[in-house]
């Protein structure tokens, strides 16, 4: 494959060669359903969705696994405060999550275990992590289990860090706990806890600790050894280090990949609760059409920081609306022609060089819109000039860029939105029927008076020989 990723353990953009030919194994680290989802977990779930949807394109065959972390101190803390049973408000925000997901059109994983689904695979892995000595139940005799990091020799790998360096593990209970670095990877229960949220185990009662979750459910469905790791950047550490070194002291190999994308600002600063600045994922949907949500949050390098300010739906909107609008016009150009508007079947093969090129240099998505937008541009040129073959290829271009990067207007993902449009286009077409009336009795106020009406709400007409159509300015 001609495709190169940035992999945060080598540091490095490396040509990616999947292990098994044609055949793509990928796993997220998917929500702490504790909480209403975030914009920082939708830009996550949607970096991911580009990815398969390029490596589909390519012609690979993609299993995408996506955990729900249901079972976490957290999850525990929110049920309490709320008088919930913890798993039903796991469950509740699990549903909250996926609805926003299917809103931004991110296609659902090929499986989406849950944390509690995966417990025996836990306690097998803990158990040979035992075996090995990289692990012990603690001295106290408490029944929390912890892994050994300083036994660990490559413990930082991921990282680039030194043990002496790092912080130390703040999730882990302290009672029996040898060194500070150590981290849990079974959690003994505590009272006041649910007797619902704990697993009879030679341990005694309890639950895993995070990490081991991830680990042992990445390699349930993917085997011992897949291809890629997905998540966000500040799941690196301590998250990803601890998985990638319990993974491998237990003697698998684990991820050939790790890719992290970037986070969210919210006006230059960091998004957090403790700053009050969170955007959350209805917010967000409720500012603007979803389709144009997808194009915002798509539309940074994954790698970079996404800021969030005032008046960035309205620049995506007016960037999309472009799109819309030139694949209108053509298409009604075009209409009655020998030339085929349609999404091509075949779309690598419609794809502009420039926009492949792109897409494989680390999923530059930022220099695939710029080839995206170009196109838009010289194909409207193409139909000033009254180029129809020009224009035709350009539309079909488009078609296939918008399809690439879940997009496309025409799509059936956006129906919902082509239903609103009709509405929109029939209180338009009311106000261009009234306009050609005036026209004809020679009222040409009351004719410039409702195109003036129109251009004020962002309406563009254009009179042709045989009717007046209308686009979004």
């Amino acid at each position: 494959m001609s495709l190169s990723l940035f992999d945060s353990r080598a540091q490095a953009v490396r040509p990616f060669s999947p292990l098994v030919a044609g055949q793509v194994g990928i796993y997220l680290c998917g929500p702490t359903v504790q909480g209403a989802p975030h914009v920082g977990h939708l830009r996550s779930a949607l970096v991911y969705d580009q990815l398969r949807r390029w490596l589909e394109v390519k012609g690979m065959q993609v299993t995408l696994v996506r955990n729900v972390t249901d079972i976490d101190d957290k999850v525990l803390d929110n049920a309490k405060l709320s008088g919930e049973q913890w798993w039903a408000l796991a469950y509740k925000f699990e549903n909250e999550f996926n609805r926003a997901y299917s809103a931004l059109g991110i296609l659902p994983p090929t499986y989406e275990p849950r944390a509690t689904a995966a417990v025996p695979e836990m306690l097998e892995l803990i158990d040979r992590l035992i075996e090995a000595g990289y692990a012990y139940p603690a001295d106290d005799g408490s029944g929390n289990v912890y892994f050994a990091a300083g036994k660990w020799a490559d413990y930082g790998e991921l990282t680039n860090q030194k043990i002496n360096d790092m912080d130390a593990d703040s999730d882990a209970d302290p009672r029996g706990k040898r060194e500070p670095h150590d981290f849990a990877l079974w959690k003994a229960h505590k009272a006041g806890e649910p007797e619902s949220a704990a697993w009879q185990t030679k341990f005694g009662a309890g639950r895993p600790g995070w990490h081991i979750e991830c680990s042992a459910m990445a390699t349930k469905y993917l085997g011992t050894n897949f291809d890629i790791h997905g998540g966000g950047l500040d799941l690196r550490f301590p998250h990803h280090e601890n998985e990638l070194a319990q993974s491998r002291a237990a003697g698998d190999e684990f991820a050939n990949y790790w890719l992290h994308n970037g986070l969210v600002n919210v006006g230059g600063q960091k998004m957090s609760k403790s700053l009050g600045n969170s955007i959350f994922a209805s917010d967000l949907l409720n500012s603007a059409r979803e389709v144009v949500v997808r194009y915002y949050l798509g539309s940074a390098h994954y790698r970079s920081v996404l800021d969030y300010h005032d008046g960035v739906l309205d620049e995506a909107e007016a960037a999309y609306s472009r799109i819309e609008a030139f694949i209108q016009r053509a298409t009604r150009r075009l209409e009655g022609t020998k030339h085929t508007t349609s999404v091509p079947a075949d779309l690598l093969a419609a794809l502009p060089a420039e926009f492949i090129n792109a897409m494989d240099d680390d999923l530059a998505i930022p220099a695939a819109l710029g080839v995206l937008h170009e196109t838009v541009r010289a194909g409207n040129a193409a139909v000033d000039g009254e180029d129809l073959e020009a224009a035709a290829a350009s539309v079909v271009a488009v078609l296939a860029m918008t399809e690439v990067l879940g997009i496309n207007p025409i799509s059936a993902t956006w129906a919902k939105a082509a239903s609103n449009d009709s509405v929109l286009d029939a209180l338009v077409q009311s106000l261009i029927a009234e306009r050609n009336a005036a026209r004809a009795a020679k009222d040409f106020a009351r004719s410039d008076a409702i195109r003036d009406q129109l251009t004020a709400a962002g309406i563009t007409i254009e009179d042709g020989a045989n009717a007046t159509n209308w686009s979004v300015n």
